[in-house]
């Protein structure tokens, strides 16, 4: 079990980005909601995400990147569930996750929430919901 979250899982194509807001599919699990696509696999990898906390919630720089880098941490430890569906099907993702909160969570609170959206998301690729 491989806990690598380097920069190949992160999504930089604008025209995806678009994609996702304009036709992707949407899931919410509060205070986290996302955006995502399914595509053929091409990359080496079996998701891209972009992790994100709005200016409007967060002023200050430091806790957008406070809030974006705890959110990246618990979900390189929380990706192997979805990592093992996308790899039975061959699909690939594009997530786009953005924090909604005004106030930071702890770590705990943030990694319950990930498992929960994480879980509606796996369900919603196996067609179950």
């Amino acid at each position: 079990m491989s806990e690598n979250f380097g920069k190949a899982y992160k999504l930089c194509s604008r025209k995806t980005i678009d994609f996702l807001f304009n036709e992707g599919k949407q899931l919410r699990a509060f205070p986290l909601k996302v955006y995502y696509s399914e595509s053929e696999s091409v990359e080496k990898v079996p998701f891209q995400v972009v992790l994100s906390a709005p200016k409007r919630q967060f002023k200050r720089a430091h806790d957008r990147n406070y809030v974006k880098r705890l959110m990246k941490e618990v979900l390189r430890k929380e990706k192997q569930p979805l990592e093992d569906v996308l790899n039975e099907s061959g699909k690939q993702l594009s997530l786009f996750i953005i924090y909604t909160n005004k106030e930071v969570l702890t770590y705990q609170e943030l990694e319950k929430s990930v498992r929960k959206l994480l879980v509606k998301l796996i369900a919603e690729l196996k067609g179950e919901a």
